[in-house]
């Protein structure tokens, strides 16, 4: 089994490489059919990062029309099969924050942490979950703001 590279970890530093997309919130018919005037030239920003078996990491932020940050999240999801008493079972380990930026700055958000397993004799049944959420510590928000960061350092301008 290959080791994970250090960037396939919740907060962890970017690598060098990865650069972010740039999209509007809303569609360009939706904005035209006057439904979503309230997020007209909004936009998501993401990177997105595949380390093959060893897992994946999302990081996204979305900015209103002025490109205030609204809200931040970063999400990284582990796989592997465990071979349990002859019985294969894949298990799925996520780790994630997220929330929005309040008008000061503040981050209001929650850390989670889930954890499942399908049995693979059993595919159709139902999988063991358990998600567990938290209030993100200083050290967390801290390391969010500087990912949040080096996100935007990174991102193509926006085209509006």
């Amino acid at each position: 089994m290959s080791r994970a590279p250090k960037w396939l970890a919740l907060l962890a530093a970017l690598p060098d490489g990865a650069v972010p997309s740039r999209k509007p919130v809303a569609s360009p018919e939706l904005i035209a059919s006057g439904k979503a005037d309230a997020i007209a030239g909004w936009d998501s920003i993401m990177i997105d990062l595949s380390a093959g078996l060893a897992g994946l990491r999302h990081v996204q932020l979305t900015l209103d029309a002025d490109g205030k940050l609204l809200s931040a999240g970063d999400n990284v999801l582990f796989h592997r099969t465990e071979n349990r008493a002859g019985r294969l079972v894949t298990i799925y380990d996520q780790e994630s924050i997220g929330g929005r930026y309040a008008d000061d700055g503040s981050f209001h958000g929650t850390r989670w942490v889930t954890h499942t397993e399908q049995d693979h004799e059993d595919p159709d049944g139902e999988p063991a979950i358990t998600s567990t959420p938290s209030e993100p510590s200083h050290q967390d928000i801290m390391a969010l703001n500087v990912l949040v960061a080096e996100v935007l350092r990174r991102a193509p301008k926006s085209s509006s």
